[in-house]
């Protein structure tokens, strides 16, 4: 039985604190992006913390795909 990726992530929020941890920091840059973004008007600093922002969001997503992955390739070895 395979679960789909919105079961996976919603199994691991629940189950792993680390999995968790980065989706909440994930959630927060993405707060603070649409905090930015709806400024009538942006100084350099604002674009510098946007680009900044970003890099951080982009950093945990990519964690918390290594951990996706991780738990797909042992439900896999599970099955086999």
């Amino acid at each position: 039985m395979s679960m789909k990726e919105e079961e996976i992530k919603e199994h691991l929020m629940s189950a792993n604190p680390e999995f968790r941890r980065l989706a909440d920091e994930h959630q927060q840059y993405e707060g603070k992006l649409d905090e930015l973004k709806s400024r009538p008007h942006m100084t350099e600093h604002d674009h510098i913390e946007e680009v900044t922002f970003k890099k951080k969001k982009l950093h945990l997503k990519d964690e918390m795909n290594s951990i996706i992955q991780r738990f797909r390739d042992e439900l896999s070895h599970q099955h086999t």
